[in-house]
């Protein structure tokens, strides 16, 4: 955690990983992505079945470790780098009962648009893999679904005029307004299983000064996707029409994962890196920590649920290997 691996500056803490694993006795592969970003994979044969993964990015801004008696604190605590101490905790738990075809997969970028993901998806151990055992923190229960997510920008064009003489311009931000309240408004479709499709206007920029009216204005929107990707731009399109333009940043759909007796289960609403390794077999998702409190300034996760975490990753590996 003392490592800042805010996405796009993950190489530190990927070397670190690598060294670490090594020197317990795995196979270790960095897996370029971009110039200082890897994806550190690692097995101890060349057929693993079950491979334990998550992302060793972060959220800004970084936050130094701290602990006290019950609580571990800082950025990564529970998203992810929590997981993965207990992932190779468990992992080394299961060399020493004798399980070998297991392997580590983690990933950058998951953060912003996981481009590490996108390329382990193409890795030759993937047609190997029978599952993957996905962390991110779902307090420790088994996630038998987790929302998608749709990322895009609304760009509105005007014209710059001198406030005073309104009439000589055209004010984008006021057309980007507009469009913002109509997508308010709409009701987009639901699905019983994964719940209810949300909307987030998480960034709005535009204008030049107070006295100018503005020219150009632009809206980040989040969608965390209940349905298809499709209906949902549909009706983006339609209300938006011809008023301003709509760039697609990133788009991940909803995933169903498997169902295993003896855990507790949910459906989980935030979006993970599984939609991008379908080439790793049948995804699984579970993980120390609250998702509520990551991405926050008071990050943090129990100690008693990360050894916790320990033991129901050596139980499911061994039930998927017996399956």
């Amino acid at each position: 955690m003392n490592i800042p691996s805010v996405s796009g500056d993950e190489q530190a803490v990927g070397f670190y990983l690598r060294d670490y694993l090594e020197s317990l006795g795995w196979t270790v592969e960095l897996q370029a992505v971009s110039a200082n970003q890897n994806n550190v994979i690692a097995y101890l044969n060349d057929t693993p079945r079950v491979f334990l993964s998550t992302h060793i990015d972060t959220v800004p801004p970084f936050i130094a470790a701290t602990e006290d008696d019950e609580k571990i604190y800082g950025r990564g605590a529970c998203d992810a780098k929590g997981i993965i101490a207990s992932q190779i905790f468990a992992a080394e738990e299961l060399r020493k009962q004798g399980v070998s075809d297991i392997g580590l997969l983690y990933t950058v970028d998951e953060e912003q648009g996981s481009s590490g993901a996108k390329a382990a998806n193409l890795h030759p151990l993937a047609d190997r893999c029978e599952f993957l055992i996905n962390g991110e923190p779902t307090d420790n229960d088994l996630a038998i679904g987790s929302k998608g997510t749709f990322r895009l920008r609304i760009i509105a064009e005007g014209k710059a005029a001198h406030s005073a003489y309104p009439e000589m311009g055209e004010s984008a931000v006021e057309k980007l307004l507009d469009i913002l309240q109509d997508i308010r408004r709409t009701k987009f479709p639901d699905d019983d299983f994964f719940g209810e499709t949300t909307v987030n206007i998480g960034t709005i920029e535009g204008g030049l000064a107070l006295n100018v009216i503005p020219p150009r204005a632009e809206a980040g929107i989040a969608i965390r996707l209940t349905t298809k990707r499709a209906p949902v731009e549909a009706l983006l399109e339609e209300i938006v029409e011809d008023r301003a333009k709509i760039e697609v940043l990133s788009c991940s759909e909803p995933v169903k994962m498997l169902e295993i007796e003896g855990f507790r289960q949910k459906v989980v609403r935030f979006t993970t890196d599984i939609p991008h390794l379908p080439n790793w077999g049948t995804p699984l998702l579970l993980g120390a920590g609250s998702i509520l409190v990551a991405h926050t300034k008071d990050e943090f996760v129990l100690k008693k649920d990360l050894e916790t975490a320990v033991d129901l990753y050596v139980n499911l590996v061994k039930k998927l290997l017996t399956t």
